[in-house]
């Protein structure tokens, strides 16, 4: 319950700064070109609101909403999700969105998106600021990797060290969440992968078939490689109680090989799948031991191994020079996240759309401001790019036909917009019910 409530409050803070931050580029904007913004609001206020307050000669009324999905920004003369087509009726006003030229009325739309995107390169670079960069190179990682069962049928061994993607060296593996993913677009974009096996280097072919959602079925396609051998033992648990102890090397799980802490934990996972309390532990010491197990439901031996100690690069930056690399930081991040996009389209990426449940778990589960805002200046990237997507309702369908406008000429009839604005919330609806339902099938059923 815990990591439910922290985890539920980080999203909570970053969704609700991202919002009013976005929210608010459409608001300078307009009051740039003295458009009149009748409302500013945190959260929708359907039917009432939670707090609002207007001061004294503003023509803003500032509030916060009770349904906690994004904000608005009423702005006078526009057809917006307000739907407040009795205004459009009356004759336009100078201080109207639908007086100004499309230029303005351009801008003020993709002000927000704008806001978010600026958002995320400074949060970026006052996180390299603040904490600089810190990773491993794969060349280093000299245990190797452990691969899912989809790696190895393309070639890939446990235990294989990977020295060049492409005929180029030196990748990382970032210890940061956003960028730690880098690795497997790379290799999963790669045409071949180069590994050291046995001092020898082998040149793995990767298929064009190879997708990011492919690649991880049936486990992580690749994952640092942790011997099986034993740090500690719990007291009293149930490894403790089989006689494991530590320095023992942990061979095979009732005679199924073990040559990673990944395979330890799968061969677990299969066993307790099966319902298989009762199994023999194969361990190294000075000879090969054979050791009995019992656990209980929850299947835990209680034991942990003897971690990696890598060579850890860092890079530490200075405040002017954070923000070019900011600025590269995030276009990496946007870059990555619309190339990702395509697999939406997809059976399996549709299923991986998620709404809060599975935006929330991408925080950490402990309070740590590194990770927290890394996962702000994420979410931030990803609020601009979805918005600036062409559909009716969001930034992009507005934007749109404003472009269409300004090489036209023709300004859409107000009868178009607004069946354009119904369709559109319609098809944000369908988004947000299969989102609510994945998320339900993910983590409640």
């Amino acid at each position: 319950m815990e990591i439910i409530l922290v985890r539920a409050l980080q999203l909570i803070m970053a969704l609700s700064l991202l919002v009013l931050i976005h929210e608010f580029g459409h608001f300078l904007f307009a009051r740039i070109f003295k458009v009149r913004v009748e409302k500013f609001y945190l959260f929708f206020d359907w039917k009432f609101s939670l707090f609002k307050w207007k001061p004294k000669n503003s023509e803003t009324e500032y509030g916060i909403g009770w349904v906690p999905l994004g904000g608005y920004c009423k702005i006078a003369g526009m057809i917006d999700e307000s739907m407040d087509t009795e205004q459009m009726k009356k004759p336009a006003q100078d201080w109207e969105y639908r007086s100004k030229p499309a230029w303005q009325r351009l801008l003020i739309i993709v002000g927000g998106v704008m806001f978010n995107l600026i958002t995320a390169i400074f949060i970026y670079s006052m996180v390299l600021f603040t904490w600089g960069e810190s990773y491993t190179k794969l060349e280093d990682m000299k245990n190797g990797l452990a691969f899912n069962e989809t790696a190895r049928e393309i070639g890939f061994r446990n235990g294989d060290i990977i020295i060049k993607i492409d005929g180029e060296a030196g990748q990382r593996l970032y210890h940061d969440k956003v960028r730690s993913a880098n690795i497997f677009r790379e290799v999963c974009n790669a045409k071949e992968v180069t590994v050291l096996r046995d001092n020898k280097e082998i040149a793995i072919a990767i298929p064009d078939t190879l997708g990011l959602l492919n690649m991880n079925k049936g486990g992580i396609f690749m994952q640092e490689r942790i011997l099986p051998v034993i740090e500690s033992v719990e007291i009293n648990s149930a490894g403790a109680a089989a006689g494991i102890a530590k320095g023992d090397r942990i061979v095979a799980i009732d005679g199924v090989a073990v040559d990673s802490w990944s395979g330890f934990r799968a061969t677990l996972a299969d066993l307790k799948e099966k319902g298989k309390q009762n199994f023999g532990i194969e361990v190294l010491r000075d000879s090969a031991v054979q050791l009995s197990v019992t656990v209980d439901s929850t299947f835990i031996l209680g034991v942990m191994p003897v971690m990696n100690d890598y060579p850890a690069g860092h890079n530490d930056y200075g405040f002017w020079a954070s923000f070019p690399a900011g600025i590269s930081f995030g276009i990496d991040v946007l870059r990555d996240y619309v190339n990702d996009f395509k697999y939406v389209f997809t059976s399996e990426g549709a299923k991986s759309v998620g709404m809060f449940a599975s935006i929330g778990s991408l925080f950490p589960a402990s309070w740590d401001w590194h990770e927290f805002w890394l996962m702000t200046a994420f979410l931030s990237i990803i609020l601009a790019f979805m918005n600036i997507l062409p559909i009716p309702a969001l930034d992009g369908g507005h934007a749109l036909f404003l472009v269409t406008e300004i090489i036209t000429g023709k300004q859409p009839s107000d009868k178009f917009l607004e069946r354009a604005q119904m369709i559109g919330m319609l098809i944000i609806l369908g988004l947000f019910v299969l989102a609510t339902y994945n998320d339900l099938m993910k983590f409640v059923f």
